[in-house]
């Protein structure tokens, strides 16, 4: 198989990139979408060229470091996949292939086809720990989950960071991914004790980060490699407005409450 590859290059973050065509060829059906850039690079090399600079670890869908658009759809024409898991035969043969990195102002591109997604580790970080010890895995009968709330919590947790969500949204918003992290501890035990400051903080950190707002378009859902519904923005939402009502009232405490709470006459404690 041979194809034509039109391929963002920046030497720099602040420096200006432009696309490139290369050529491809002697590719096999068989072959991810990684190996065929793995086959670009060789022969770049051979004639003295700087490889095309992309991320990869795992090659099998857990990691998501190899996220980039191609053909303008994030991760590519293969739903509830990352592009390690997408195969050549996808396309057809002397298909012209666009391939370019996550564009959000939050992902600035650091080199080619890779850009900086730290801003999702500081959401991440900026919802700490949870206080509840975990231990041994206890019996699935000792500790009532409902089933529901189980998968749920399971379905959230498949969240790889890949900011495919990010970039699929017209508005580069990251609330599906915060949204995940934030359902999957809401809906189990362990995570109810920070559920209030864990949704605030990480939400505000969200913000402070510059992705956009969601306005539902529905878009990260269809290209989330672990196919997360938007169930999980509209968890986020509900928790984010029950933690505000619940930090406004003590905001809102009458100045007589507090003062009888510090009267022994009234009840209250010296």
């Amino acid at each position: 198989m041979r194809f034509v590859l039109q391929i963002w290059r920046q030497e720099r973050p602040r420096s200006l990139g432009a696309f490139r065509r290369y050529e491809v060829s002697d590719i096999t059906a068989d072959m991810s979408f990684l190996e065929m850039l793995d086959v670009l690079n060789e022969q770049l090399a051979a004639k003295g060229e700087a490889p095309v600079a992309f991320e990869s670890d795992c090659r099998e869908g857990i990691c998501g470091t190899c996220g980039v658009m191609i053909n303008g759809a994030a991760h590519g024409p293969l739903g509830g996949a990352a592009v390690c898991q997408l195969h050549m035969r996808r396309f057809p043969d002397g298909a012209l292939l666009v391939i370019e990195p996550w564009r959000a102002r939050a992902f600035p591109v650091l080199k080619d086809l890779i850009v900086d997604r730290s801003a999702l580790d500081r959401i991440i970080g900026a919802g700490g720990f949870i206080s509840v010890p975990t231990g041994a895995a206890p019996e699935a009968s000792t500790r009532a989950v409902s089933k529901q709330n189980a998968d749920g919590a399971m379905d959230a947790a498949a969240c790889i960071g890949c900011g495919a969500c990010v970039a699929a949204c017209p508005n580069a918003s990251a609330a599906l991914f915060t949204g995940a992290k934030v359902s999957h501890l809401a809906l189990l035990p362990q995570g109810r004790p920070e559920r209030e400051r864990r949704v605030l903080s990480m939400v505000a950190r969200m913000d402070e980060e510059g992705f956009g707002n969601c306005t539902w378009h529905g878009e990260c859902q269809a290209a989330c490699p672990k196919s997360i519904s938007i169930d999980a923005i509209a968890l986020m939402n509900h928790e984010w407005l029950r933690a505000s009502i619940a930090s406004q009232r003590e905001v809102w405490r009458e100045p007589e409450a507090d003062a009888q709470s510090q009267d022994p006459e009234r009840g209250g404690t010296a």
